[in-house]
């Protein structure tokens, strides 16, 4: 092997191992607690007491600790991966116009969108109320938001859906990259359950958020 292609597969080698750490932390912490997450906040058509027990009930600081390690660090990680493959690869739809490429598309796009989301949500939703103001998020204020400020409505409603695109098709490339399904037979479950699981991410997202609006006082 000559000295010339010695760094490129050590670069290829690295880029291969980024790529599976990056998807192993979008499936687990990350996919696992963004659908926890969703769950907990359906506790909404329960009302205040119900919601603010399963999304900001008051947690010893070592849980909140964990909370952050566990999730926003493998975000972190992830998100600069995320970054990076933007900066290095392009979609070729302009020469290959098939479904395939538009899904390539679209999950770049969705990253984008879920970084500039997750931003907003994570500084408001958790950072402000109980780093800034010393206390969790109160249900009457998101509620109220989700009611009564339109832009707060439009920005949850397409970020969520923004999140459940990225994490459903991610899941699919997951399976992909990790030789889970490699015959045509099996792509086509994993595709139908990818459709399913994006469905039921979406559900679950702007379920939580008609419950919130419709408790908006």
């Amino acid at each position: 092997m000559s000295t010339a292609a010695q760094p490129e597969t050590s670069a290829h080698r690295r880029d291969f191992f980024q790529h599976k750490i990056a998807s192993v932390l979008a499936i687990a912490p990350l996919g696992v607690w963004t659908v926890w997450h969703l769950w907990s906040n359906l506790a909404a058509f329960g009302g205040a007491s119900a919601w603010e027990e399963a999304v900001t009930g008051t947690r010893h600081p070592v849980t909140t600790l964990a909370t952050m390690v566990v999730v926003l660090l493998p975000l972190g990680i992830h998100t600069l991966w995320g970054l990076k493959r933007l900066t290095t690869s392009r979609p070729n739809n302009d020469r290959y116009t098939f479904f395939g490429n538009l899904r390539y598309l679209l999950q770049r796009l969705s990253a984008v969108g879920v970084l500039l989301f997750l931003g907003a949500h994570i500084f408001l939703a958790f950072i402000k109320p109980r780093f800034l103001e010393g206390r969790p998020e109160p249900f009457a204020d998101i509620a109220h938001e989700m009611r009564f400020h339109g832009p707060t409505l439009v920005v949850y409603l397409l970020g969520t859906l923004g999140v459940a695109y990225h994490l459903a098709n991610g899941l699919q490339s997951f399976a992909m990259g990790w030789g889970l399904a490699t015959t045509s037979r099996a792509l086509k479950r994993v595709e139908a359950a990818t459709f399913a699981f994006f469905a039921l991410l979406l559900a679950m997202s702007w379920g939580a958020i008609y419950a919130l609006h419709q408790a908006g006082v």
